[in-house]
């Protein structure tokens, strides 16, 4: 056998050895542990969040996130996945869903936080009406990415044509309730409610609560929290300040505003009411609450680890560097160092005109309080409570105090 031949056998003995890699499939170092992320984002959303995914892993020495994202039947998806232990090691959730941090199936990063330096990961750099979401059965559970404060969008033009001034972040709910009437005629309303948003901003405005601090009670039934409740009650689906139910219904409810059907919207901060081809938008912090802030619901949502993760450091690292690069990237970050106009216009430049009014409802923004039993909590409020009221079935008075009983036997009893 020559030497040449020699080579050739031995180079095929290696080769015949070596561990194969499935056709289409990138090879990862050997010592880059892979770990899974997954999201609701729809194909444009998705493809920004592979973006990021990539910048991270072309830098990450000992782990490589591989992204899947759930645009359908994600909760289902999820809560199945979790059943059958094959999840994701890192994944979104809303607030409403948090609720997983008591059944254990989310890790807790305290520990970790408390050996991190980095802005991401300081609770104390989190707005503590957002931070209360993550902060859940004496652990932290995962970093908030995005808290979206509910800001009053308005039609421009028809303040014009109405001859009325814009809204101010001084406007109390009285002047507000006047001017929703006042700018209804046969061609628009004044505003819109169909339960958005959150009839617990209203409350909250009113100094009331819908679950106490403690998580130990429902005080839905006090004077603050009536008096919110009326004020809801007082203005949604009632044609003379805003769109009656079978109005939305068959024209939409964003829908309406972008359409000029509406003067007044309340919507998040991040959505496009205010670049609506034709419409000429301005953006104001919600009315005043009785203490003279702007007391406002943020939609709030949180990157958490799979309990069950079998890398948990690698993880957590993942999850504060994806923590890091979303919140330069979705609005509003929850972070109160990045409240700032340089840092909004930069993670979305669309928002420039309206930047200053948007971070002015930042500081009053407020999550929900998250409890074991949400979903139960949630089915009650909403059946014995928020519909029958909007759809004048009793007294605010009445079904308050029916209501509470209900929702405090699905409360924490210690």
């Amino acid at each position: 056998m020559t030497k040449y031949l020699r080579s050739a056998v031995l180079l095929l003995l290696v080769a015949a050895l070596l561990p194969l890699v499935p056709a289409g499939t990138k090879a990862l170092a050997q010592d880059k542990v892979t770990l899974r992320v997954t999201n609701w984002a729809g194909v444009d959303e998705a493809a920004e969040f592979q973006a990021i995914v990539d910048e991270i892993n072309a830098t990450a020495t000992d782990f490589e996130l591989v992204y899947e994202p759930k645009p359908d039947d994600y909760y289902v998806q999820l809560q199945t996945q979790l059943a059958g232990g094959t999840a994701p090691d890192l994944f979104w959730l809303d607030q409403n869903h948090m609720a997983w941090a008591y059944q254990d199936v989310l890790l807790d990063i305290n520990s970790y936080l408390e050996a991190d330096d980095r802005g991401a990961a300081d609770p104390a750099d989190y707005y503590p009406g957002v931070w209360q979401i993550v902060a859940l059965n004496n652990g932290i559970y995962g970093l908030p990415w995005i808290a979206q404060p509910v800001v009053l969008y308005y039609n421009k033009d028809i303040f014009d044509e109405m001859g009325m001034d814009y809204p101010t972040a001084e406007w109390t709910w009285d002047q507000f309730q006047q001017a929703a009437i006042d700018l209804t005629n046969e061609e628009h309303y004044g505003f819109i409610l169909n339960s958005w948003p959150p009839i617990h901003m209203f409350i909250w405005s009113m100094g009331g609560e819908v679950v106490s601090e403690d998580l130990q009670t429902s005080p839905i039934d006090t004077p603050e929290a009536i008096a919110g409740a009326q004020l809801y009650a007082d203005m949604i689906y009632n044609p003379e300040c805003c769109a009656p139910e079978e109005v939305i219904a068959e024209e939409g409810n964003a829908e309406m505003f972008k359409a000029g059907r509406v003067a007044m919207f309340m919507g998040g901060a991040a959505d496009d009411l205010d670049r609506v081809e034709g419409l000429n938008v301005g953006v104001s912090p919600v009315p005043q609450d009785v203490n003279g802030g702007n007391t406002t619901f943020a939609w709030t949502a949180a990157t958490v680890i799979n309990a069950d993760t079998e890398n948990p450091d690698l993880a957590y690292e993942a999850l504060v560097q994806l923590t890091e690069a979303i919140q330069n990237w979705k609005i509003v970050s929850p972070r109160i160092s990045q409240t700032t106009i340089e840092h909004l216009v930069a993670s979305e430049p669309r928002k420039e005109a309206n930047a200053e009014a948007i971070l002015a409802a930042v500081p009053d923004m407020r999550a929900l309080r998250i409890i074991p039993r949400q979903d139960e909590w949630d089915t009650i409020f909403w059946e014995d409570f928020q519909d029958p009221l909007f759809h004048g079935e009793d007294s605010v008075e009445n079904l308050a105090a029916d209501a509470r009983i209900l929702l405090e036997d699905v409360l924490p009893i210690e």
